[in-house]
């Protein structure tokens, strides 16, 4: 009977220690950022941010598993931990292209739905609520950053909130040197940046979107090379 090819067994661990390092890397990392609240401060991440933070947690702790997984089911010539390794990666698989088909599927729904965020935003910008200053002080750092104002509809979005005094900066002020240019507008007697800043995270999420699809490919292509070293060997073993 043939025996187990060397160079497929020790491939096979040598990527899954990779992938088991890259899943403690993740895990490591979101756990520092959800306990430490020094951090959270320092990146300016909010309780909103928390289930993104959540997410990756349970992501690097999924891929460490089956970084685990697939080590020693490689060097033990584990039959079991293999067929687990490659279950599990599969089951990542399809859900990776179920929601990429669901995403261009429902692509109508989820512009919908980020309008309607943005509408709820709106009304945060209108409110005088103390919850609502923190919001505004917050947005107010998006708009300086991203020379926008407004969400939807530029700086009427901010309602009787315009002319409000937020620290030493007016709301959606251009900068003098901007002031001549197309970026800017003159609404209620001063300058002010014109582009809605809805139109600027839509376009960041398009231009982005090439990006995420890049990944995904990159991380299919890796999944389903994982899925044919883990069944190769797995036979392999079978039949030793």
């Amino acid at each position: 009977m043939a025996g187990v090819s060397s160079c497929m067994k020790y491939s096979m661990f040598i990527f899954n220690f990779l992938f088991w390092v890259c899943g403690s890397i993740i895990l490591g990392v979101s756990v520092w950022i959800r306990v430490s609240k020094d951090v959270q401060q320092e990146l300016d991440i909010d309780s909103s941010l928390f289930a993104g933070v959540d997410l990756l947690i349970a992501v690097g702790s999924i891929i460490m598993v089956l970084g685990f997984l697939g080590c020693c089911g490689a060097i033990k010539e584990s039959r079991c931990m293999l067929l687990l390794f490659f279950i599990g990666l599969l089951l990542i698989l399809i859900l990776q292209v179920t929601g990429g088909i669901l995403g261009a599927v429902y692509r109508s729904q989820i512009e919908a739905s980020l309008n309607k965020t943005l509408l709820a935003s709106v009304n945060s910008l209108q409110s005088s609520t103390e919850e609502s200053k923190v919001f505004q002080e917050n947005f107010q750092k998006f708009e300086r950053m991203n020379e926008c104002c407004g969400l939807l509809n530029g700086p009427a979005d901010w309602g009787k909130n315009f002319n409000a005094a937020f620290g030493s900066n007016k709301i959606c002020a251009c900068e003098l040197e901007d002031q001549q240019t197309d970026l800017c507008t003159i609404f209620q007697g001063r300058y002010v940046y014109k582009t809605p800043c809805g139109d600027v995270i839509v376009k960041y999420l398009k231009e982005h979107l090439l990006i995420i699809m890049g990944i995904a490919f990159g991380l299919a292509v890796i999944e389903i090379l994982g899925l044919g070293f883990s069944m190769s060997l797995y036979c392999q073993i079978q039949r030793k």
